[in-house]
């Protein structure tokens, strides 16, 4: 590491402990130390956003640090990165040096500013569905990336590199409710923001009425005075050209005016087609973030989630037995409840897994997962890293006799076979090996907790 990163990387603990780390992410961890020569500290930075930002908010800060960890009198000095390819960049001095407004001067004459930033604008209803919110957007594996990113985006929009927000995925994955939490959270932190969450069908049908009344300036110059745009289902401006055309402006100004753009698709920029290449290009400037199907654990925090919220009382099996055959999206999932309360009310039903069957099998196909003695012998051999012909000899190897005490005893649990069909499929013993081997699988599961736990995890694999 060389003398100018060992010195910025001192400077960064000390900023790192005065600003939130969502601010730290964003606006210093992508800066870079290139020199300290002459009494003048460069830093790399990616854009002259970031310069003007950083000025702004975090130039005191900024300077203390520097004085610290490098010295009184350091001066600083940015090199914007214009081409990452070749690694030229322009060169501009911190505030304090008399030559920065004439080197600013140029990018100050091009940024277009609107004049319906200089008046107080009504107050515009946002359009959000208050109970998509974070609170209950249950965090997993499958929406993590975007998740983080959403309320990355509600603490600072417009401020972080997440501009635009792409998220895709397929229907009922949660695309909405990220997209409308994301609003909720920022009108919660950030009141004075004009937030706006509109459908791509909705701008489409506004921009055909001002095509028709003849108002598309009033149109344009609305959407111009939002702060953060939410635009659900973007695809759906496929073969729209004029649609298409106009909010490519729209997106321009407000991107280039620092207002935070969140737009949502059922698939990814890489592979839409009817939408312009310039448009395409844009939209993968920020973030492009896939909510996948939600996994089986997602799947029950989710039920549990809603489960709790409603105040509704469910056995833990029939929750599992959902959300085990349940697997597309999680509209299916709360629908699924709803059903399931729906029938245990009107026909005055205990909830339990035979309810449940009866109301999943109209939403999906159940196919319940059989068993047989070969299947669970080759799994109690997986767990314990055996193979099947260890299970199957004579030897009096403690782990290997366990394993086939807990596939003899699982066998008899699980399936209808008998004692003696059991016992000869693992390791051709006789139905009195069968009873012994399940009684005492059965006495070491109460009073030996880790064996209990292994028996259990066996059993668990062997339902999926």
């Amino acid at each position: 590491m060389s003398i100018p990163e060992q010195l910025w990387s001192r400077c960064l603990s000390v900023i790192k402990d005065n600003i939130s780390e969502a601010s730290y992410n964003t606006w210093f961890a992508p800066i870079t130390a290139l020199k300290y020569e002459e009494n003048i500290f460069v830093l790399q930075v990616p854009s002259q956003f970031f310069v003007e930002y950083i000025e702004e908010k975090y130039i005191d800060l900024l300077r203390m640090t520097l004085y610290r960890v490098v010295g009184q009198g350091t001066r600083l000095e940015y090199r914007v990165l214009i081409d990452k390819t070749s690694g030229k960049g322009t060169q501009i001095p911190s505030t304090g040096d008399e030559t920065r407004s004439k080197l600013l001067a140029p990018v100050q004459n091009h940024s277009y500013v609107s004049p319906y930033q200089k008046q107080k604008l009504p107050e515009i209803d946002p359009q959000l569905n208050p109970s998509y919110n974070f609170n209950n957007l249950v965090e997993g594996n499958s929406n993590k990336l975007a998740r983080t990113a959403g309320v990355s985006i509600a603490n600072e929009p417009g401020k972080t590199i997440f501009n635009p927000l792409f998220v895709y995925g397929q229907s009922g994955v949660g695309k909405t409710h990220l997209a409308n939490a994301i609003g909720v959270m920022t009108k919660q932190l950030h009141p004075e923001k004009r937030v706006l969450y509109v459908s791509a069908n909705t701008f489409q049908i506004q921009y055909t009425d001002a095509v028709r009344s003849n108002t598309v300036n009033d149109f344009l110059n609305f959407y111009q005075t939002i702060d953060v745009l939410i635009v659900d289902d973007i695809q759906e401006f496929a073969g729209k050209t004029g649609t298409q055309n106009t909010f490519f402006h729209i997106f321009n100004h407000l991107h280039q005016s620092g207002k935070q753009l969140v737009l949502t698709s059922d698939r990814s920029p890489l592979v839409m087609v009817g939408l312009e290449q310039r448009l395409l290009t844009r939209f993968k400037w920020g973030l492009s973030a896939e909510i996948e199907k939600p996994d089986f654990h997602l799947r029950k925090a989710i039920l549990e989630n809603k489960i709790y919220r409603d105040g509704l009382e469910i056995p833990e099996d029939v929750v599992d037995f959902i959300a085990e055959h349940v697997v597309d999206n999680v509209r299916d999932l709360e629908g699924t409840l709803v059903s399931l309360l729906a029938h245990s009310t009107l026909a005055d039903m205990p909830i339990n897994i035979d309810l449940a069957e009866k109301v999943v099998s109209r939403i999906v196909k159940v196919t319940r997962k059989v068993n047989t003695v070969e299947s669970i012998r080759d799994a109690v051999c997986d767990y314990f890293s055996l193979s099947v012909d260890a299970i199957s000899t004579k030897s009096r190897k403690r782990e290997v006799v366990q394993a086939r005490q807990i596939a003899m005893y699982l066998s008899k649990q699980l399936t209808k076979n008998s004692l003696s069909s059991i016992g000869f499929t693992i390791g051709q013993r006789d139905h009195a090996t069968v009873l012994h081997a399940c009684k005492i699988v059965t006495d070491l599961m109460e009073i030996d907790k880790s064996f209990r736990n292994s028996v259990h995890e066996i059993e668990e694999i062997l339902k999926h």
